[in-house]
């Protein structure tokens, strides 16, 4: 594992103080969430979406962080995946019950199609965004 990655999962900043995580996203198609344009990005959306509610402090969210990386560059312009803060937006994780982070759920034409707690190894993340694709 390189360094970046690890520091990136351990939350840690470069040496210019930029959080590697964020830098990690800037290289992906990661749409960072608001409760403010959750509706608009997610619910509107012209095709899946899969929402990772995470917080910085929960190490499990770390652990995941890089597979919804990976899965953003295989799914880019089949599904759009996003994260959003349940710190700094809690209106939305209210809204959808979400007890526990991390909590990815999948969203389809404006709703709910499927949902995952937990850290699952990114072939499970990828077949339950398969199915969505090659569904009605």
């Amino acid at each position: 594992m390189s360094k970046a990655k690890l520091n990136s999962l351990l939350g840690k900043k470069n040496s210019e103080g930029h959080d590697h995580e964020a830098e990690q996203a800037s290289e992906v198609s990661l749409l960072h969430l608001t409760d403010a344009d959750f509706e608009e990005k997610v619910l509107q959306a012209d095709r899946p979406v899969l929402v990772d509610f995470w917080a910085t402090w929960c190490m499990p969210c770390r652990m995941v962080a890089p597979i919804v990386a990976e899965l953003a560059n295989d799914y880019e312009g089949r599904v759009l995946v996003a994260k959003l803060d349940t710190d700094s937006n809690p209106q939305t994780p209210g809204r959808y019950g979400i007890m526990g982070i991390p909590t990815l759920i999948l969203f389809k034409d404006g709703q709910e199609v499927d949902r995952v707690v937990g850290v699952r190894p990114k072939p499970a993340l990828a077949q339950m965004l398969d199915t969505a694709l090659n569904s009605n």
